[in-house]
């Protein structure tokens, strides 16, 4: 069920069947349907529905702040003028490290990403007290898409397919196997590792264990839960391991070259969280000598990663270029702000931020 405030677009509102849906929609208590007609936006042009987007979310963004008398500036292409930066308060987006202690009135930074890793150090920011807040839950469904997108990849034989294909080779059909069965470990409990076990639930996972620091109820798509003590004893039965950890002192290394030994030659590793959480040379030779099925990377250390890396010549291991939490999706664009609106609100009216960061934990 969808939230009552949630953000509906009605296209064709003033014919029978869009008129119709806007009334229902209206008469079960949904209050923000947003409508245009084809004059005022034409779908085909999918530039245009951009900007009509970016545009409603800076509408939204100076309606919440213009209630509490703050005004906004954007800086669309994310570089906040050193002349001007001592002026802002709150500073929403994803801007340059360095220029963080040039902003003197910061009181609160909130990034339009999840992981915040490289911003919670204190000495970044120029004074003591400025909070930190993040857009974890924002991400979840365009990442959770991505590993399966991958994760079927590896597990339907997509890489050594569409090589042939490129070379214009017709291949006969290679073994594949299946999410229907599998056993999955899921690294992260959270928005990303939830996400993506309710969707590999729905496609017939034999069993979907997800491992986090504390013991706590979590969502019924996982059977059950562990702690990362309890990993080794988890990872010999894993055919799909899935990693969305952020990066803290006790993630990385968490996938060591002694874990990568335990886990069966079918096994297949995605990684989406961060990179310092894997050994990737011991990542590579597993994949070079057989030792495990494939692997799927998002996240690497370096990034970028550099053309002559080695992980570029790895066997079946998928790259992709930190692509996974892909804001140009609508609904994560929309979560994002609608985030940072709620906590807007928040601020102004001095109650705690609901996605305030805890700087020692890193998330």
């Amino acid at each position: 069920m969808m939230e009552k405030d949630a953000k509906i677009y009605v296209a064709g509102h003033r014919g029978m069947v869009g008129s119709a849906i806007v009334r229902q929609l209206e008469k079960e208590g949904y209050h923000n349907i947003i409508t245009r007609t084809h004059k005022e936006l034409n779908l085909c042009r999918q530039e245009d529905v951009e900007k009509f987007f970016e545009s409603h979310h800076q509408q939204q963004i100076e309606t919440v702040a213009g209630k509490h008398g703050y005004t906004v500036d954007y800086y669309l292409d994310g570089v906040l003028p050193k002349e001007r930066a001592g002026e802002y308060e709150i500073v929403y987006g994803m801007p340059d490290r360095t220029a963080l202690k040039d902003m003197t009135q910061l009181k609160w930074f909130c990034a339009s990403f999840a992981g915040v890793d490289r911003y919670v150090d204190e000495a970044l920011y120029p004074h003591e007290g400025v909070l930190l807040s993040n857009s974890a839950g924002a991400y979840g469904v365009t990442i959770a898409e991505h590993i399966m997108m991958v994760t079927l990849m590896l597990l339907r034989q997509m890489m050594p397919t569409m090589k042939a294909v490129g070379e214009r080779v017709w291949l006969p059909p290679l073994p594949v196997r299946s999410l229907c069965g599998a056993n999955i470990t899921v690294l992260g409990t959270g928005d990303i590792g939830t996400s993506f076990a309710q969707r590999a639930k729905a496609m017939g996972a034999k069993s979907i264990c997800g491992v986090r620091r504390t013991i706590k109820p979590a969502d019924p798509a996982f059977d059950r839960i562990v702690t990362l003590s309890d990993l080794d004893s988890v990872l010999p039965e894993t055919d799909i391991l899935v990693m969305a950890l952020p990066s803290t002192g006790e993630t990385v290394g968490v996938l060591s070259r002694e874990r990568i030994a335990l886990l069966p030659p079918q096994a297949i590793v995605v990684n989406v969280g961060r990179g310092t959480a894997v050994d990737q040379e011991a990542l590579a030779e597993a994949l070079n000598a057989g030792r495990i099925a494939g692997a799927a990377l998002d996240v690497f250390v370096p990034e970028p990663l550099p053309r002559d890396h080695f992980l570029w010549e790895t066997k079946n291991l998928l790259i992709t270029p930190h692509v996974a939490g892909n804001m140009s999706l609508g609904y994560t664009r929309d979560k994002d702000v609608d985030m940072f609106c709620e906590d807007l609100e928040n601020f102004a009216a001095g109650r705690p931020l609901a996605h305030l960061v805890n700087r020692k934990l890193g998330y």
